[in-house]
């Protein structure tokens, strides 16, 4: 195959897929992702799931989307799709909206048939006019046709044939943005190893959209997307629940500790569970429970009996764990819980994206129960705070509530592999026997950081309660004393905020000489880090603060916040995170930029109201 060479270099391009469930649009753009990322692109992803398990076939409800930008500086999966893939008029109807003026059209013109027409809800059989779309600007491909074309001696049945139809319009987009084939057919032969006849179908196909790009609109030109300089190593695309696992092992290596995961399937945090069930291999223990209380209770097990431990959920499950994470919280136990965030109450919108469980995470347990929550601002950096959940609850013995949400959980960003001295060792705070030879007991604690010292069953000479009821500060018997106990709470309480002490200080970016701070926390980082750079260019800089340690805040975050005038907090809830700021900042009045709609914001929502804010 001969490339074309009428060729227009870019910065970036926002390709956007869409059709039924079915259709795979999933699948083909990792494989685009994935082979981006290993050309040297940067990217950022968004899967849009339906939150229907399986609409109708054609319908509007049913439509699943998957945006991807790739190229240099990027940080976010863009605002608009300069490239729109529809493998049904239902995908084009709903999806068009993203695309940007005058941004091109690849879509399945097979499909056009007035039974697909009428469940895509059209007036008229010309959905192409009825949508004020420039024919100019679409690509109205006979994918069926050809694909009929392509498979006809493969022996394949039609409904089989079909399911080929992504890896055909995945073959035309390589041909439209300059990726090599032979690149994507690796990452396909790897994933269809032990389907060799499916690898050779598809292949097929990818070469055959590929070849139709090429052939039948050679005059068109096709676009070159510019790389950055990049560390030298190994590079792939990762997802935010894939990076989380594999944080969590690195954490065990570092640790010396073997992994225990005791989860129950939840939206959008199964694939936590699935990845570490995979890894029998390095030691890692991960148990399907039966609900999510048994997954926290298991949990709590397998910490008092010296694993790294950890339990993984999304909002209504954290919220049934509530119980047992207090359990952990008056043992002292170290303990990881992982809240992949999406819409609330209750089942709410289990495949859309929110950050509604910030205060549920810092308060949802009774009584006085403290524990540290940090968040993650990126797929790529679910793997470093995964690393620093373990880290802080086995060094600290607490539990400790990583939050990440459903769009970096299944969005993916190039990642390069970190080699094992990339991260420190981690020294769980174990009782030795030296300290059992002179006399240690339960809650004998640090001097400086006031963490229990943590000790195994069969140590010998270690014996000793942990449980729900109160023990005494001194002996760890049980206690109903009124005196131990409000001593118990303030050490309990004080040992987080000492946390503080041992993590990193906040960063402020951007232009710190600005009377205006943005500030956000966990996975809103690559809009608002974009909206800043945006605000900069039309000539309003601001200073921007990503808050991943949340309780404890890092030592100098309120200090670094009272330099500036204007302090504005953006997040996907009704302003958790500002009423927490307020409360530690009277006197400064926190702004706001709030969106619960299921979505990621917008870049332009955050410039607009920063300018509003700022104007006011």
């Amino acid at each position: 195959m001969q490339p074309n060479t009428n060729i227009i270099t870019k910065e970036s391009v926002v390709i956007r897929f869409s059709g039924d469930s079915g259709d795979g649009m999933q699948l083909a753009g990792n494989i685009f992702s994935n082979v981006s990322a290993g050309e040297g692109n940067s990217i950022s992803t968004f899967p849009d799931y339906p939150a229907e398990i399986r609409a109708p076939q054609g319908s509007l409800s049913g439509v699943s989307g998957f945006q991807v930008h790739i190229g240099r500086g990027v940080h976010t999966p863009g605002d608009s799709a300069d490239v729109l893939v529809a493998m049904n008029p239902a995908a084009l109807k709903t999806n068009l909206r993203y695309l940007k003026k005058g941004g091109i059209i690849i879509c399945d013109g097979d499909s056009f048939r007035p039974a697909d027409l009428k469940k895509a809800e059209y007036a008229t059989d010309d959905p192409v006019a009825e949508l004020g779309i420039d024919p100019e600007h679409i690509m109205l491909v006979p994918m069926t046709t050809l694909l009929k074309a392509t498979l006809a001696d493969s022996g394949m049945d039609q409904k089989s044939i079909l399911k080929c139809k992504n890896m055909l319009a995945l073959g035309i987009i390589c041909w439209l943005f300059d990726r090599d084939v032979e690149s994507v057919l690796r990452k396909l032969q790897a994933k269809f190893a032990k389907k060799p006849a499916v690898y050779e179908a598809n292949a097929k196909v990818i070469r055959a959209g590929w070849d139709y790009g090429h052939n039948t609109h050679a005059s068109m030109p096709t676009y070159r997307i510019e790389t950055e300089p990049a560390r030298p190593g190994v590079y792939t695309d990762v997802n935010g629940n894939t990076a989380t696992a594999w944080g969590l092992i690195m954490a065990s290596e570092k640790s010396g500790l073997p992994l225990f995961l005791g989860s129950y399937p939840i939206t959008p945090a199964t694939d936590i569970l699935h990845e570490l069930a995979k890894r029998k291999d390095l030691g890692v223990k991960a148990c399907q429970m039966e609900d999510e209380i048994a997954g926290v209770c298991s949990a709590i097990g397998a910490s008092y009996a010296g694993n790294l431990a950890v339990t993984s959920t999304s909002g209504p499950g954290l919220a049934l764990k509530s119980e047992g994470i207090g359990l952990a919280v008056m043992a002292e136990l170290p303990l990881v819980v992982i809240d992949v965030q999406r819409g609330g109450p209750s089942t709410g919108l289990p495949t859309k994206t929110e950050q509604t469980d910030l205060m549920q995470a810092l308060y949802g347990r009774n009584g006085e129960s403290p524990l540290c929550v940090v968040a993650a601002t990126s797929p790529t950096d679910c793997f470093t705070m995964a690393f620093e959940a373990a880290r802080i609850a086995l060094e600290h013995t607490t539990p400790v509530i990583l939050l990440t949400d459903a769009f970096i959980a299944n969005g993916s960003s190039a990642w390069r592999v970190p080699e094992e001295e990339d991260y420190p060792a981690i020294k769980p705070h174990f009782v030795t026997p030296e300290m059992v030879k002179e006399g240690w007991s339960a809650y004998m604690r640090d001097e400086e950081s006031l963490s229990r010292f943590w000790a195994i069953p069969g140590m010998e000479g270690a014996m000793h309660r942990v449980g729900g009821l109160e023990k005494d500060c001194r002996t760890g018997v049980i206690s109903t004393d009124g005196a131990n106990h409000e001593k118990m709470v303030g050490l309990r309480r004080q040992k987080v905020a000492n946390i503080a002490n041992y993590i990193p200080e906040l960063k402020v970016e951007g232009d710190t000489a600005s009377d205006t701070i943005l500030v956000g926390w966990g996975g809103t980082y690559g809009h608002l880090q974009t909206a800043c750079e945006e605000l900069a260019k039309e000539g309003t800089p601001v200073a921007l603060a990503q808050f991943k340690y949340i309780n404890p805040l890092p030592a100098n975050a309120l200090a670094e916040l009272r330099k500036y005038k204007n302090v504005i907090v953006a997040e996907l809830n009704t302003g958790m995170f500002a009423d927490y700021l307020q409360q530690k900042l009277p006197g400064t009045e926190i702004k706001r930029i709030n969106k619960i709609e299921g979505q990621p914001f917008l870049v332009s929502e955050i410039v607009e109201g920063v300018k509003r804010h700022i104007n006011s």
